[in-house]
């Protein structure tokens, strides 16, 4: 679910996740990490701050329905 929110986010910004990660400075490859381990929430808050949507946004099941 979270890595398919960040997916469709990128889709929506037309990026991809390497270029959200270098935007961000998360480090290469952990976002594609997220589908298997729970990320730290600072790394995610700078997600949400980056697309401009909330924290819930971006871990609710109800995104993209």
């Amino acid at each position: 679910m979270l890595l398919e929110n960040i997916t469709a986010l990128c889709k929506e910004k037309h990026i991809t996740i390497a270029e959200l990660e270098r935007n961000t400075g998360i480090s290469n490859g952990r976002c594609r990490r997220w589908g298997e381990m729970k990320p730290r929430v600072d790394l995610l808050k700078k997600v949400a701050d980056y697309f401009g949507v909330t924290l819930d946004e971006i871990v609710s099941e109800k995104r993209g329905e």
